[in-house]
């Protein structure tokens, strides 16, 4: 495993695992963390042999969210541009598929950067909380609104107004994560998940993103089946299809 500050960074196979590394402090994130996940995430995407991303945590537990100790360094602007949303919005526009897989507790800004992940997997037993209002913090404009989107306007009011933490069931019923499975499975199925995935075609999961984030119209939707016939990526699928074996996609991200 490569070490990074407050990070460890696995590659097998064409999945890449970030993980949060600080479980003496149940994974809190140091301003100089929030600062240097960008350009981690950067690297990842550039990196062709990489096709999906997993975030988790060590030591059981995903992440508890920001070292408290340093909340003046990483909120120091007036406006929506701090640290945490400087993170936030470079795991948000991953151009690969992102999964959170989450032991332990997933809190405050932890639970702001699983909810950027694409897919959020939970262990029976995960605690998750949006915690601002027990310190005064104003939370910034595109998380607040990325948790009403998700969990609906109710639970996110719910959150942000008791700072109270859930059970990862709650969390199921409210849509912050879309599986629970029991602890002693977890693993299995989220590296299954993401073995799948990157056996997919990179190039329709890459247009998926794009349509379902909201970043592409019609006409960039037909260049992208365009891309499909001419690329020589449909045409391998469909034959795989009729000769009942795995496709064989070589599109990659230009």
């Amino acid at each position: 495993m490569e070490v990074m500050d407050g990070f460890g960074l696995t590659v097998e196979e064409h999945v890449a695992t970030l993980t949060f590394d600080r479980p003496a402090k149940r994974n809190a994130l140091t301003a100089a963390m929030w600062r240097g996940l960008p350009g981690i995430l950067a690297d990842l995407a550039r990196d062709s042999k990489i096709r999906v991303l997993v975030l988790t945590g060590a030591g059981r537990t995903f992440c508890s969210g920001a070292d408290i100790s340093e909340i003046h360094e990483l909120r120091d602007n007036d406006d929506d541009t701090g640290l945490t949303v400087a993170a936030e919005r470079a795991l948000m526009t991953f151009p690969k598929p992102a999964i959170a897989m989450i032991e332990g507790y997933c809190v405050g800004g932890g639970c702001q950067l699983a909810l950027a992940c694409d897919l959020r997997i939970a262990a029976a037993g995960a605690l998750f909380g949006v915690t601002p209002a027990k310190l005064g913090v104003v939370y910034p404009l595109s998380s607040t609104r990325r948790l009403a989107e998700i969990a609906g306007p109710a639970t996110a009011k719910l959150l942000l107004f008791s700072a109270d933490l859930i059970t990862a069931d709650h969390a199921l019923r409210a849509r912050l994560v879309d599986e629970v499975c029991p602890p002693e499975e977890l693993r299995e199925r989220v590296y299954g998940l993401a073995a799948t995935i990157a056996g997919r075609s990179r190039l329709t999961l890459t247009a998926a993103k794009r349509v379902i984030d909201g970043g592409a119209g019609e006409a960039e939707v037909r260049a992208w089946q365009r891309e499909a016939r001419e690329s020589g990526e449909l045409a391998e699928g469909v034959r795989a299809y009729r000769e009942g074996r795995s496709p064989g996609f070589s599109w990659d991200a230009k």
